[in-house]
């Protein structure tokens, strides 16, 4: 068999991927800051929740029962859950129920 000949199979690779690594936040100083913000959003408001130390399951079960406590929606986006609308007062009495030390962020 020829030396330069190329390669036709092997079972050196596959379509088998390593697992992922989880991505870990950097911890907290144990306070939950809401702030508002617009920008790259066609002037439409979110508040962005941050500062949770909970884990990734956890983080999107929160992100359900306040969607659902407020009426809109929302997501998880990089451990931070983002809520639709103008609606901090509302989440500072919910989250201070929950038992979380929240502050109000920004403008």
């Amino acid at each position: 068999m020829k030396d330069d000949a190329p390669l036709v199979y092997s079972t050196d690779g596959g379509r088998i991927t390593p697992a992922k690594e989880a991505v870990s936040r950097p911890k907290g100083d144990g306070i939950v800051r809401l702030s508002r913000q617009t920008s790259g959003r066609k002037g439409k408001g979110v508040c962005i929740i941050t500062g949770l130390d909970i884990d990734d399951a956890a983080l999107s079960q929160l992100a359900a029962e306040v969607k659902k406590k407020c009426g809109c929606g929302g997501t998880v986006v990089d451990g931070n859950i983002e809520i639709q609308g103008d609606k901090r007062d509302f989440l500072k009495g919910y989250l201070e129920g929950k038992g979380y030390r929240v502050k109000l962020a920004g403008g």
